[in-house]
């Protein structure tokens, strides 16, 4: 982590911030404040260049064109991919998990070329979108509850064998791919396709980011009032009979 602060860097807001997906940054930076950290956020826009310095790096989901034009500037820009080689915490949601991966395709029918952060590449489904809330079990490895967000996507996304799923779903669809995964990570870099934002409804997934990135195995403890009642409603909601 830097010496003076926790750096948590929003990237391309300006692209990539659908369904509130901006609230992971806030969530992330508020939950580095309850612990009395020295937090700052910084919301790079696509003109910019990505830092490499950061410590947390947040990627959010964004329609066909917005994704192409961000991949391409990430690809040209590489602070990310250094940021990912130094070590740095990254977690893209949707199309910014899609990034992250080899290739997905793009608004124009084509396959773009991803950042090969993460050993997946996506296709584009040929039924009906994935869309609605889920819930997913999460990694034992990672120790996190229940994960709760909502999709709403047309893509596809197949692991190789360098990550591992996230979670898997037990109501939803998750990846897409009709095994039931969620989501994936390896090391310290990590994609879903939960919105909600991911993190107001998983504060668990935001402290494990901050752990990380402080080097910690805990926390202290922090209020989870607000966020408990969120998690609750969504997930009676997900659960209720039809």
């Amino acid at each position: 982590m830097s010496e003076s602060s926790l750096r948590v860097v929003w990237v391309y807001p300006d692209l990539l911030s659908t369904y509130g997906d901006r609230g992971n940054a806030l969530v992330v930076e508020r939950r580095a404040r309850q612990r009395h950290l020295n937090v700052t956020r910084i919301d790079v826009r696509s003109d910019q260049s990505v830092p490499t310095s950061g410590d947390i790096y947040l990627i959010g989901g964004g329609e066909d064109r917005p994704q192409r034009l961000a991949a391409e500037r990430l690809r040209n820009d590489t602070g990310l991919v250094r940021a990912a080689e130094n070590g740095a915490i990254i977690l893209g949601v949707c199309a910014g998990f899609q990034i992250l991966g080899h290739e997905f395709v793009n608004d124009l029918g084509q396959r773009e070329p991803g950042l090969g952060l993460l050993d997946v590449w996506t296709t584009r489904g040929e039924g009906e979108r994935c869309v609605g809330d889920v819930l997913a079990d999460v990694d034992p490895q990672l120790g996190l509850p229940q994960l709760t967000g909502f999709e709403n996507h047309q893509g596809v996304t197949h692991l190789g064998q360098g990550v591992k799923s996230l979670a898997r779903v037990t109501a939803g669809r998750g990846n897409g791919t009709g095994d039931g995964t969620e989501g994936a990570w390896r090391d310290t870099v990590f994609g879903t396709y939960l919105h909600g934002p991911v993190l107001a409804r998983n504060p668990a997934v935001a402290d494990m980011l901050l752990k990380l990135a402080l080097d910690v195995n805990a926390l202290p403890p922090a209020d989870t009032t607000w966020y408990d009642a969120l998690r609750a409603e969504r997930i009676a909601a997900t659960t209720r009979p039809a």
